[in-house]
């Protein structure tokens, strides 16, 4: 069966979007999908434990999100902003904008004393993209430490509020360690140190990737043919060790969230095994496509015609996802990066 864009829509109540996460990241909901059985519980994700064992590897994505946003003026006082997506090198980042019609080339741009962006170029787009514009950076010392004082955490822009110090940690998972990336892997937002050490003491596996997010994973889907849409590349590391750890692996792989799959996908994809590997993926998941790199995914309940709800839908089957999802909006779950989560299996 073909799938159009149309196919993936769904109507939510902005009621149930997210606006602040849970006061204790274990307490959120958790939709529990058995795939065998066609059937959903309601649970929380603290009762994740009860479904691990010892035998199986649990992925986590360890990237961490930099403070993307600035906000500069012109030399006219009038202020804009500048969204950082990642660095090219000697300082020339590609960014998004907002209020940059009238800014010209050449023209810098004050985002504090020391601090300022210079506009390099602006990249050619097609009428229904957003266009993206290079930028050169001047500043002392380190770039992410200049940056944690002067930006702020780029929340997405379903959550309406303006994002405050609390979001610098809410919207960070606990095994956060290496910086890169603009938006949150949050399906890891629901563990929290404690649960983690239950489930090392439990024996499970964990293991990590690192795949740094970008918009290319949430940017809308404009064409009806959803074959028609391209993924932006998004870069991620393999260790050795979680390599090892999965293609050893006696119980089952357990990725924690799109990202994790979408990084092991593509490289079993590559190599029909999971390797150790610096690479980077533009992959595009959705039905009829089998996935063969896990068994089981924790996720979040995502956006209507968005790639990832195409991509739990080649996970889980698209009829299934989108009753469970009808059902969720019935219960009152939370949707979107705050919100509460499913675990299919």
């Amino acid at each position: 069966m073909t799938y159009k864009l149309s196919d993936f829509d769904y109507n939510l109540p902005s009621e149930l979007i997210a606006q602040y996460p849970v006061k204790n990241r274990t307490n959120c909901r958790m939709m529990h999908l058995l795939r065998d059985k066609s059937e959903v519980l309601d649970e929380h994700f603290y009762d994740i434990l009860n479904y691990l064992s010892c035998d199986d590897v649990l992925v986590l994505n360890d990237t961490k999100v930099y403070p993307a946003r600035l906000k500069a003026k012109r030399a006219s006082g009038a202020e804009v902003e500048i969204f950082l997506l990642n660095p090219l090198g000697d300082n020339y980042w590609l960014c998004l904008t907002k209020n940059f019609k009238r800014v010209k080339i050449g023209e810098t741009l004050e985002i504090a004393p020391e601090f300022s962006a210079e506009l390099i170029e602006k990249k050619e787009a097609k009428p229904d993209e957003i266009p993206e514009y290079i930028v050169k950076l001047s500043y002392k010392g380190d770039i992410y430490e200049t940056l944690n004082k002067y930006g702020s955490i780029p929340l997405p822009p379903y959550i309406t509020r303006e994002a405050n110090k609390d979001d610098d940690s809410d919207y960070q998972t606990v095994f956060a360690r290496h910086i890169g990336s603009v938006a949150c892997p949050t399906a890891g937002l629901h563990f929290d140190t404690d649960l983690l050490e239950k489930i090392t003491k439990k024996g499970v596996k964990i293991a990590y990737v690192t795949l740094n997010v970008g918009l290319g994973t949430f940017m809308p889907v404009k064409c009806e043919n959803i074959e028609d849409h391209t993924m932006h590349y998004e870069s991620f590391s393999i260790s050795k060790e979680t390599a090892d750890l999965i293609n050893n692996k006696k119980g089952s792989v357990i990725a924690v969230g799109t990202t994790v799959l979408r990084c092991l996908e593509a490289t079993y994809q590559k190599y029909n095994k999971i390797i150790e590997t610096a690479d980077k993926t533009n992959i595009f998941i959705y039905p009829p496509y089998k996935i063969k790199s896990i068994d089981k995914l924790i996720t979040n309940f995502h956006l209507p015609k968005s790639t990832l709800i195409m991509l739990v839908s080649a996970f889980a089957g698209k009829d299934f996802i989108f009753s469970a999802y009808k059902q969720a909006i019935e219960n009152k779950y939370r949707f979107f990066s705050y919100g509460d989560c499913m675990f299919i299996e």
